[in-house]
């Protein structure tokens, strides 16, 4: 009887070997990838890079991309494990992705889960405890299968039933890629992505953002995490921030991602960076944030300048001077 995997895969190394494996034992793979404002390929548009979505056709197996809605968005303000160095919430991450891999798993009538990961990679999430707490916590226990350190840890279902000889699956742990690499050519798979860590949750500048998403917004929603990506972010007031691109490209993203009742300005003097104001745009808001973008112009010092409000109708402006210091600045800046 042919059995089948489910395949956590975000298209790495890792992840590719684990479907590789399976194959070479007769195992039909069926991968699932996440996607979210912090990781993963885009659900609707192809890139074009070496991505999940293209490692997945090399390898034939069918791919589900699963976008991560507003349920992982409240699990990553309170995550019962903790965050990492930054706001990586690593091991509930692992068990929020490993529980929707076992409900497909069972609306699709496959066998078992496995994944790309490796004993003692990462601090966090692949220590012996923690692989154990992910594996009890996801309702998956014996038949969540790591082939890559399957015999560093206790057999499972598929290899104590026999779908899979564990006899034969390698023994690697730690931080080197080397075996990796060896097992890649040993498997016939010559193109993969360079290592990285791909979560912009791990980056400590970035995790400011998010925390101040967490403390001023009641409702989770991907697009403020996307907006994160974007120019300088400035918190004008609990109800109010200001993010000022820093090229026109991002000038041009921040003007088309705009939605009702947020307001985008820039300087009449040319040359302007683009504000977007998220949050209801009172007289006082507008010359806080004015003041803010006017000290990445060339206008005048401690001299009044006019701004533009692009999303209004035509001609309306307001006034304010360019006094801020960089002092001043940083008491906004998130």
């Amino acid at each position: 009887m042919n059995r089948t995997a489910i395949a956590l895969f975000s298209g790495g190394l890792d992840s590719t070997l684990a479907i590789k494996l399976m194959q070479a034992q007769g195992i039909h793979v069926h991968a699932i990838h996440f996607t979210s404002p912090f990781f993963g390929v885009s659900p609707d548009v192809d890139s074009g890079k070496y991505d999940a979505r293209r490692a997945a056709e090399m390898l034939a197996v069918p791919l589900t991309i699963h976008n991560l809605g507003a349920d992982y968005l409240e699990m990553l303000r309170t995550p019962c494990h903790g965050y990492g160095k930054a706001i990586n919430p690593c091991i509930d991450c692992h068990v929020y992705f490993l529980k929707k891999a076992g409900e497909l798993m069972r609306s699709s009538g496959a066998d078992f889960v496995i994944t790309g990961e490796v004993l003692g990679q990462r601090p966090m999430s692949q220590r012996k405890d923690a692989l154990r707490v992910v594996e009890k916590s996801c309702g998956l226990e014996g038949l969540l299968l790591r082939p890559l350190s399957a015999r560093f840890l206790e057999p499972t279902i598929p290899e104590i039933e026999g779908w899979v000889d564990r006899s034969i699956l390698p023994a690697i742990k730690g931080r080197t890629r080397k075996e990796q690499i060896r097992l890649a050519r040993e498997l016939g798979v010559e193109e993969y992505p360079a290592p990285a860590g791909g979560c912009l949750l791990t980056e400590v500048s970035y995790s400011s953002k998010v925390r101040d998403l967490f403390e001023h917004t009641e409702t989770l929603k991907p697009r403020d995490f996307k907006l994160l990506r974007l120019g300088r972010h400035f918190r004008i007031n609990m109800n109010t921030r200001l993010i000022i691109g820093r090229n026109e490209e991002e000038n041009l993203l921040l003007e088309t991602q705009r939605i009702e009742g947020e307001t985008a300005f820039r300087w009449d003097g040319g040359g302007s960076p683009l504000g977007l104001l998220l949050g209801v745009a009172t007289e006082e808001t507008l010359q806080t944030a004015g003041r803010i973008l006017l000290r990445y112009t060339r206008a005048g010092r401690n001299t009044p300048a006019k701004l533009c409000i692009v999303t209004a109708a035509a001609g309306t402006s307001f006034s304010c001077c360019n006094e801020f210091t960089a002092e001043d600045i940083e008491r906004f800046r998130i």
